[in-house]
């Protein structure tokens, strides 16, 4: 196998023309102005709360609790141990337990409320924190499906081709990171070419590898080579951030070696990390929602204000992925009431904590895009919505419980990621919202079909699905009668059949080219 990093054969689809003629074009050309691109949604409904203060308070207790009784371990790394030690911290080989409140105000004293991470196209940054939500795709997949060659293992072209599709994606804000594993390259040199495909294929933010320390740092190196002078704020001599990377607890209360040395380099370099506890609830934690959420900011809790130790104010974002297990076979089971449930609770705990959350996604156990695929993601994406998750990974493509990456899903949980920008978006109130002039026109007895307001107002005036039908049946009849996944089937190849790539300056191109090249010579290949 070669270790230079070349670019790729055009896909195999022919680029084609949209038709400016007949009812598609014209469809297309409506879905197109209505299609509305932001870089990231600002929420203007309210909070969905299931705890008060009295519950979240407790929470927060019990979490205080672990930490100073019951502690976590910081496994294999000296170095974090005696960071640790030098903090104020009592360690007994490689337990750490912490004086009551000390992790909370370390994360309190420095870690941002919000932060913008930097894209290589400014309009494509992103602020996370606050009331945003930046949708991401899934992440980790080492298989992909579709519905012509089922069930396979993830190449580096099926990834190029979700970072493209991801691209193109109006309710996608962000390129994600590991969106599927390319299993054909050697696993010591395959982040090489996932993050140089997210530098390449898109311009929107993406996530770095975390899979070995000197991983990270590779990917640190070569965004320093993309954004070259806009790397570095002049007005605060810091590395801007223009990464961030998902840094997972080993639950019940355990961090490992590489996901601290991975931790270290990024926080060093000030680029964003989201401190996650990895958990199947009933396996990993207890099986109640209050016990799973304090052992969730417990272990959020020591990852962050590890960070923070290593350098004040890097970014961090408190992570929560909570699935249950069912208690028949132990499989995780996803769309069921209390990950929903943990979420609000958790998003709540790190409103109050002030720090940025991340959450959620289009989450399920099918195998294919089917109805239980639909009814789980929906599930569990409305209260990712309604929670007020900032940064949501896995928002399209999950399918197997995060065991494949469906090219058919993510067409449709894109979909249902354009409905969450609506409804985010709240209610008009303007005068044009209000719509009292259209009332006063048709009167009673009459209909709004041909009112001046609904003439100026039908091409936006609700949200328009790329992939549902709502044709009559003998229309539907004629047109093939597809199910929505043969419709997304033919979405996906569409879209990348007119997929343009994003301009990129050759001089970081071939910077980032010839980092790239001379460290994949530097060592053999390696499939550990």
């Amino acid at each position: 196998m070669s270790d230079t990093l070349t670019l790729p054969e055009a896909d195999a689809a022919p680029r084609t023309r949209r038709s400016t003629g007949g009812r598609e074009a014209k469809r297309a050309a409506r879905s197109a102005r209505s299609a509305q691109s932001v870089p990231y949604i600002t929420r203007k409904i309210p909070y969905f709360e299931v705890l008060d203060e009295e519950g979240l308070a407790t929470i927060e207790r019990n979490a205080n609790t672990i930490l100073e009784e019951i502690g976590i371990d910081f496994r294999d790394d000296a170095e974090a141990l005696d960071i640790w030690r030098k903090a104020g911290a009592e360690i007994t080989g490689e337990r750490v337990r912490f004086p009551g409140g000390m992790c909370r105000a370390i994360v309190q004293a420095s870690a941002p409320r919000e932060f913008t991470q930097y894209a290589r196209n400014p309009a494509h940054n992103v602020v996370i924190g606050g009331k945003n939500t930046v949708f991401a795709p899934s992440y980790g997949s080492p298989f992909v499906r579709d519905l012509d060659k089922g069930r396979r293992y993830a190449t580096l072209h099926d990834f190029q081709n979700f970072v493209k599709l991801a691209y193109m994606a109006n309710a996608i804000h962000h390129s994600g990171g590991t969106i599927c594993e390319p299993v054909d390259l050697p696993v010591n040199k395959r982040h090489f070419d996932m993050v140089y495909a997210h530098m390449k294929y898109s311009d929107k933010p993406f996530m770095g590898s975390v899979t070995k320390p000197e991983r990270a740092q590779d990917t640190v190196e070569m965004a320093a080579r993309l954004f070259g002078d806009n790397f570095v704020d002049p007005l605060t001599g810091k590395n801007r951030t223009v990464c961030i990377s998902l840094i997972n607890a080993n639950s019940p209360m355990t961090f490992d070696d590489t996901m601290l040395g991975a931790a270290k380099v990024y926080a060093r370099a000030n680029q964003a990390t989201i401190i996650t506890p990895f958990i199947l609830a009933g396996a990993m934690s207890p099986v109640t929602v209050a016990g799973t959420c304090a052992q969730t900011l417990a272990e959020a809790l020591a990852g962050m204000a590890f960070v923070q130790l290593v350098n004040p104010g890097a970014p961090v974002v408190l992570g929560s992925f909570a699935s249950s297990v069912s208690m028949q076979s132990g499989a995780p089971t996803f769309g069921t009431p209390e990950p929903a449930l943990v979420l609000y609770v958790m998003a709540a705990l790190a409103r109050r904590l002030g720090v940025p959350f991340r959450s959620g996604g289009g989450l399920c156990g099918s195998k294919i895009a089917d109805a239980q695929a639909a009814s789980e993601s929906a599930n569990t994406m409305l209260p990712t919505c309604l929670g007020g998750v900032n940064f949501v990974l896995h928002t399209a493509g999950w399918l197997e419980g995060g065991l494949s990456m469906g090219y058919e899903k993510f067409i449709m949980d894109c979909d249902q990621a354009g409905m969450m920008h609506t409804l985010l978006a709240g209610v008009d109130m303007s005068e044009n919202g209000q719509a009292m002039d259209a009332i006063r026109e048709v009167g009673p007895g009459k209909h709004f079909l041909g009112c001046a307001h609904t003439q100026a107002n039908f091409e936006t005036a609700f949200y328009r699905s790329p992939i549902t039908d709502n044709n009559s049946f003998e229309q539907w009849e004629a047109e093939g009668g597809l199910d929505l996944s043969a419709r997304a089937n033919a979405l996906w190849k569409k879209q990348l059949a007119e997929y343009e790539a994003p301009p990129l300056d050759p001089a970081a191109d071939e910077a980032v080219l010839d980092y790239v090249n001379r460290r994949k010579a530097s060592f053999a290949d390696s499939n550990v």
